[in-house]
């Protein structure tokens, strides 16, 4: 496709000489043809891929529902580990799963309310499956460092993990036929499912998870069928066996400066690859269904999600040519690093369309190039060639998604679940719509992302928003200002320049100039709901919602809501302190010549302070997470009393 594409664009122009501006477009349409006629081929081959086969039962083995936490809120993920571990209890399949939360929270009240979410969910299966929970002091190599910390330490108890993440939610028949296929398979190292977007209230939300409804599976499908054994693992909802990831998949710390040395941010991508150079199998289960998680609710947090997955995607760029890779663990890679790659290589391919316009505007052509030539070289640009090929490039772009509808509506349950074919068809034209004006918003948030990674500057590690806060105005337009204002200074330049050209950019021009009030609109709950009401970008699971996401929604409508001030309620509650002192390791002993100075500046505080009120306001965040962790700093806390109290008059 990318061949034919390139042969006809050369056809279109025609060039008696070639400039370099025009061999530059050559190459860089080149390019982004070719990564969309990849994603077309990919589908392509998922439409033939046979369905996967039913897995037997083999001997029993001990798993670990492993679920990593950074500063979450452990109402919801306590209540998803209970839904599936009383799922699993109810088709008699729990015995052989232990639930392991692992939290790298840095937030002291965070902290205190998994330790105390930890022990009602601990109890409430005490006939179930154990509960285990596990806090890191230090956060070496973010939620990677997380999970060797596990294995290394506590793995060899384990055949099998899990690996959720805060929102993760996996069907009991789902898990036995993961933990079925690695007792069936001695050489399958990482099975990795489809998870389907579920959840979403907000009108971008929504826009994602019948995206990902529709077009999901023959996406998953064609990766699955071209990847064979080498296939790939995205960090969660996957089966993987411990004692070979344990063997090989250390990750090492780049060589140079962050963004691309230190430790590695993507880390799953690389997991595969490691685990495929050791000999193990690594494939995807996309038949099973019942994997579900959840999106991010606005415009705004994809692209502050988007700017770490950025970072460690690129980061790939020093990984890729490691020894021992397969090519197939290799093209994946290759994949990730151009999903962030090819938004600034669209804008630079439009950035030299517009140059070429302004050249042929400004600069007179040469009809005559070379001395003593006695016919003129005339400028050709073949009108209707390029017509076929815009629409041919188009129709290569649309072969996911016109594959997706098709499988849609060949869908008894889709059809049912999305307004019937009607619905389902106009929630199809709505969503290529809509993302055709979210797209080049999306290219120019993805490009600076790629230019800051670039310019050396560090991602960080803040964790994501999952709630439905909806975008203000104010926080709309003070991300998208410079989009709208790049959108109208272009097209008066054009307008001033080529008018048809102008007609040519108005698709790319106009989601820039609405991206403000677009960006507003990601957010709202209320045009979510409108469209819901009217069958719109609705998927099956709203409808039927399943049995364990309900259960899961039922446990935090019903549970006990966590203390807001961690500390505070320590101090006043006897039990809840010993809960959390009890429920976490002792801290780690300084070493020797080299006293924490937060631990000794939060003692002296809370000896200095009169009050509970007092000591509270003077201690940093920092400080208040070694008052969480030292039991004695705890008890001298608890020893203070309130403000209003009369002692404090003394």
């Amino acid at each position: 496709m990318t061949i034919y594409g390139v042969y006809q664009m050369l056809q279109v122009v025609r060039f008696a000489s070639m400039t370099l501006l025009q061999g530059l477009m050559i190459f860089f349409f080149a390019v982004s043809l070719g990564w969309i006629a990849f994603a077309a081929g990919s589908v392509l081959a998922g439409a033939s891929k046979r369905r996967d086969p039913t897995p037997g039962s083999g001997v029993a083995t001990l798993t670990a529902l492993v679920m990593p936490i950074y500063n979450e809120d452990p109402l919801r993920t306590t209540a998803a580990l209970r839904a599936m571990a009383e799922a699993l209890a109810l088709i008699d399949a729990h015995r052989g799963f232990e639930i392991v939360i692992l939290s790298d929270s840095t937030n002291a009240d965070s902290w205190i309310r998994e330790t105390l979410s930890t022990d009602l969910l601990r109890n409430s299966l005490l006939t179930i499956m154990p509960v285990w929970y596990r806090r890191r002091w230090q956060n070496i190599a973010r939620k990677s460092g997380n999970l060797e910390d596990f294995v290394t330490r506590w793995g060899g108890r384990y055949d099998h993990m899990i690996v959720l993440d805060a929102d993760s939610l996996i069907d009991a028949h789902t898990l036995q036929r993961l933990l079925q296929a690695m007792q069936t398979d001695p050489d399958l190292g990482i099975l990795q499912t489809a998870p389907q977007l579920i959840g979403a209230t907000t009108f971008f939300g929504r826009l994602q998870q019948f995206a990902a409804c529709v077009y999901g599976p023959v996406i998953t499908r064609g990766l699955s069928a071209w990847s064979g054994d080498s296939g790939n693992y995205w960090g969660h909802n996957a089966i993987i066996r411990t004692a070979a990831f344990a063997q090989y998949c250390g990750l090492p710390k780049l060589a140079g400066r962050k963004p691309f040395g230190g430790f590695v941010l993507s880390h799953d991508f690389v997991e595969a690859a490691l685990m495929r150079r050791g000999g193990w199998k690594v494939r995807m289960a996309t038949d099973c269904g019942g994997s579900w998680e959840e999106s991010p609710p606005s415009l705004i947090d994809v692209a502050i999600r988007d700017r770490r997955w950025a970072q460690g995607n690129l980061q790939h760029m020093k990984i890729i040519g490691a020894a021992g890779f397969s090519f197939i663990s290799r093209i994946h890679l290759g994949v990730g690093i151009m999903s962030y790659l090819s938004s600034p290589l669209w804008l630079v391919m439009l950035g030299i369309g517009f140059a070429l316009a302004v050249q042929s505007h400004l600069i007179r052509p040469e009809y005559f190039n070379h001395d003593f030539q006695l016919f003129p070289t005339w400028p050709r640009f073949d009108v209707e060639l390029m017509m076929a090929l815009f629409w041919f490039s188009m129709i290569v772009l649309l072969i996911p998604k016109m594959l997706g509808l098709v499988r849609a509506l060949l869908s008894r349950r889709i059809r049912r679940g999305s307004g019937g074919v009607i619905g389902v068809a106009a929630s199809f034209l709505l969503e290529v719509i809509l993302s055709a004006l979210y797209a080049p918003v999306l290219m120019l948030i993805q490009s600076r992302h790629v230019f800051e990674v670039f310019m050396g500057r560090d991602s960080g590690w803040k964790p994501q928003r999952r709630d439905s806060g909806g975008t203000t105005w104010s926080d709309a337009w003070h991300f998208h200002k410079r989009h709208m204002f790049l959108s109208c200074a272009t097209a008066v330049i054009v307008w001033f320049l080529s008018p048809p050209l102008l007609a040519w950019l108005s698709p790319a021009l106009l989601g820039l100039f609405l991206s403000v009030p677009l960006s507003r609109a990601s957010g709202s709950e209320s045009l979510g709901r409108i469209l819901s009401r009217l069958a719109l970008l609705r998927t099956p699971e709203e409808l039927e919602t399943p049995p364990l996401v309900a259960r899961r929604q039922e446990l935090v409508r019903l549970g006990v809501a966590p203390p807001v001030d961690g500390l505070r309620h320590l101090a006043r509650h006897r039990e809840s302190r010993l809960t959390h002192i009890n429920g976490n390791l002792a801290r780690p002993a300084d070493p020797r010549g080299r006293p924490d100075p937060y631990a000794f500046t939060a003692e002296q505080k809370l000896k200095d302070a009169r009050s509970l009120d007092e000591a509270l306001a003077w201690l940093t965040p920092v400080e208040r997470v070694e008052v969480a962790g030292d039991a004695r700093l705890l008890n001298q806390l608890a020893l203070l009393p309130d403000a209003e109290h009369p002692l404090f008059l003394i």
